[in-house]
């Protein structure tokens, strides 16, 4: 006869209760239907924490998650908590998976995972960092996730407009999440860092607390130019990119940074440590201001009776050196580039956070501009090369996007300009952000109707504004239109397929068909500035839509084309996901065949 093992409801609870936190929370969801035994031990209140904790990073800000797993685990109602966050992944999922299966009706869909808010990360996240081998890798992409990104960005920056509370460091860091992709360094990341380091700070220092406030600010700036945690390796590398983005010098591990990134690590680190640093509106170069408390001096005396309203200030430059910056240095420099003796309080005092905004905002455009030109050069024989930056990081087109929705929402600078300047400003912004949401973030309509056309209402630039959205969302709920190669010039004439990769034999770039025509479709115009009717091949030629490698869309004569056999075009690899499933071998697999069924 056999003799049988232990069965489980033969164990005690607590071995029962300890398996489960071993298993996945589905097992739990099953055993509960066994027995009213088991369906107690699985309702435990903290096993349910546990998989909320464990299963799940990301929370919408009105959980309160950390307060809650930090509180008393009979308060909150973990496993309703755990079925809510089970359903928005199912949700996220469902509709993820309907944006891949067809082109039409993507805007909606995005918006309505975006309306999950950052519930849904944690799904988009798992779907993008599917195996290589996975059918539709590629059109896996993390378009939905830069959505959702860029709408709580723009969010935390109306709230700063609107004049509610907004760290420095947070409406900063809304420049990392209009970059971020699938790295850390979100809002909540970059607070995390802060924390941090102040405790190391206080651990580094152990009589922190002891000191004056002029101490003080000079030990922890000394502390982060001693690890390193402001300022640059190299002036060779100043007009970077990525010197302007706070999670980032926060996270690389060199550090770099700008010298108003610097200073907004300096006065975030000071605040936390209970001083009263703000950044320093310094021109050409941002200073750090820290203030004495009042009725007292920066090294602790009290201050006489009718002195109290007298607040005694220093001056540091977190980006050079952990010394106090002399107020007479400042003065002078002040007086070199012609500023009147009566003006030098203008710069000398705090300066608003949105005025930093703004200021980093004008860093990343002169950051991005400067990249675009050093990107393209000229070989010996006059004939144009582009350096490819689409799989630069920070992403260029997404940190200049994010520096024109700053510019948009928070206007200019808090200069004194009048409401006429301040609407000319931004009118002159306008053209510059619909481009870019016209060819590199089409899915961005909802944010576009909820945030720009009010800033435009009862203008001409808000009718033209209208129309463009209708125009977008009439091309993504049209179907599109089937082009097949079933008949016979289509056969006859069309020479390459989607999915193929070319170098443009004149101007050299890599690019990626998308679509064709049997002949030029353009406009009589457009031909003739393009002087079409001068190829070879003339306009009676087949024409091609190409992804270019810097990411813009364009008309290709066949006669211009070179295919290009790789084995992995890795330039275009980060952009292939809208049209495109995965790579195989010497071409892109088609995600578009509703429109190229034959390719």
């Amino acid at each position: 006869m056999a003799i049988l093992g232990p069965s489980l409801s033969g164990l005690p609870n607590e071995v029962i209760q300890n398996i489960l936190y071993h298993l996945p929370p589905h097992s739990s969801s099953t055993l509960q239907r066994v027995s009213n035994r088991f369906l107690d031990i699985t309702n435990e209140p903290l096993l349910w924490r546990y998989y909320c904790r464990t299963e799940f990073k990301y929370w919408n800000a009105h959980h309160n998650i950390r307060e809650k797993l930090a509180g008393n685990v009979s308060v909150v109602d973990w496993k309703e908590l755990y079925i809510h966050r089970a359903n928005v992944e199912h949700a996220t999922t469902s509709t993820l998976n309907s944006i891949l299966a067809g082109q039409t009706g993507r805007i909606d869909k995005f918006q309505k995972i975006v309306d999950l808010g950052y519930d849904a990360k944690d799904a988009l996240l798992r779907h993008y960092h599917v195996g290589d081998d996975t059918e539709d890798v590629l059109a896996r992409s993390d378009a939905v996730l830069g959505c959702l990104h860029r709408t709580l960005a723009i969010q935390e920056w109306c709230k700063l407009k609107d004049g509610e509370p907004t760290s420095l460091e947070r409406a900063l860091a809304a420049y990392d999440m209009f970059v971020l992709h699938d790295r850390t360094g979100d809002f909540e990341e970059v607070s995390d860092y802060m924390h941090d380091l102040a405790l190391r700070v206080k651990i580094e220092c152990p009589n922190f607390e002891d000191l004056t406030v002029r101490e003080r600010a000079l030990s922890l700036a000394r502390f982060l130019r001693e690890n390193n945690l402001t300022g640059l390796s190299s002036e060779d590398t100043y007009k970077d990119l990525q010197n302007s983005f706070i999670g980032i010098a926060l996270q690389d591990k060199d550090h770099p940074s700008l010298p108003l990134v610097s200073v907004a690590i300096f006065c975030s680190l000071a605040q936390r440590l209970g001083l009263d640093a703000r950044p320093c509106g310094f021109p050409f170069h941002v200073h750090a201001i820290v203030h004495a408390p009042q009725g007292e001096t920066l090294d602790g005396r009290v201050l006489p009776p009718g002195h109290c309203d007298l607040r005694e200030s220093m001056y540091l430059d977190p980006f050079r050196s952990h010394r106090e910056t002399p107020v007479e240095s400042l003065r002078a420099q002040l007086d070199s580039i012609g500023v009147s003796p009566s003006s030098y309080l203008t710069y000398l005092v705090d300066s608003p956070t949105e005025d930093i905004v703004l200021r980093t905002g004008r860093n990343i455009m002169s950051s991005v501009q400067e990249s675009h030109q050093n990107a393209m050069v000229h070989n010996t024989n006059n004939r144009t090369h582009y350096l490819s930056t689409a799989n630069t990081f920070p992403d260029m087109e997404s940190a200049f996007y994010g520096a024109l929705w700053a510019a948009l929402i928070l206007g200019v600078s808090t200069d004194g300009e009048g409401p006429v300047a301040f609407l000319v400003r931004r009118r002159q912004y306008l053209p510059y952000i619909v481009e870019h949401f016209e060819t590199h973030f089409p899915t961005d309509v909802s944010l576009v109707e909820e945030y720009i056309l009010p800033l435009f209402r009862n203008l001409q630039e808000h009718d033209q504004l209208c129309n463009t959205v209708r125009v977008m969302r009439a091309g993504d709920t049209m179907p599109k239109r089937v082009v097949r190669r079933d008949h016979e010039e289509a056969a006859r004439q069309i020479k390459y397929k989607v999915g193929q990769v070319f170098k443009h034999k004149r101007y050299n770039y890599q690019a990626v068909i998308t679509g064709w025509d049997v002949e030029c479709g353009a406009a009589e115009q457009w031909m003739r500035q393009m002087r079409v009717d001068e190829l070879s091949g003339g306009r009676h030629q087949s024409f091609y839509h190409v992804l270019v490698e810097d990411k813009s869309v364009r008309y290709v004569a066949e006669e211009n084309i070179e295919i290009e056999v790789l084995e992995v075009p890795r330039n275009l690899m980060n952009l292939a996901g809208r049209y495109f499933k995965r790579w195989s071998n010497d071409h892109f697999v088609s995600n578009i065949k509703d429109e190229y069924p034959d390719d």
